[in-house]
């Protein structure tokens, strides 16, 4: 499976939620859907992360396959950038490093010209909110439905340059 198969499982519920969501006039419904979208959004990050993370180990030799399955199957939400640069990445060396720092330091200026917005901001941003949604039991204090629909729709552009730095 492709990591960008995974997209659809957010980008059908949005596109679903949406037009509900825009009718609700109670913000305290409206803010559960923030919560919603904030968890569906890292859950399916996460899975992208685990698909390219493990492919890559298993393209590079079958013991490598193996532990990269193993060790991803317990990342757990925990993937900011800081982890996936610092950590996740750094196993395979710092050649990856270098290339997925080149490669999000690119994309975040294209998209900060073209959008006006932050792909690391966006992308630590639907982390923070799920975690306070999931965590703390919290709905997003300083998030819209449509702000959290669009970190997670800017925040993808962190996976698809985790996704070209590791390929062989």
């Amino acid at each position: 499976m492709s990591y960008v198969d995974h997209f659809k499982l957010v980008d059908d519920l949005v596109s679903h939620l949406t037009p509900a969501v825009a009718g609700i006039k109670d913000p305290f419904l409206a803010s559960r859907y923030t919560g919603f979208v904030a968890v569906t959004a890292v859950t399916v990050y996460e899975l992208a992360v685990k698909e390219i993370l493990c492919t890559f180990g298993e393209s590079k030799h079958a013991v490598l396959g193996n532990f990269t399955r193993s060790y991803f199957e317990r990342i757990n939400g925990r993937i900011r950038y800081k982890v996936l640069h610092g950590d996740y990445v750094s196993f395979f060396g710092d050649k990856y490093v270098r290339r997925f720092k080149k490669n999000v330091e690119l994309r975040e200026r294209q998209v900060l010209v073209s959008k006006r917005k932050s792909i690391l901001t966006s992308y630590d941003n639907i982390i923070t909110w799920r975690h306070e949604f999931a965590h703390q039991g919290q709905v997003p204090k300083n998030a819209t439905y449509a702000e959290a629909v669009d970190a997670y729709e800017v925040g993808k552009e962190i996976i698809e340059c985790l996704a070209i730095s590791m390929r062989r």
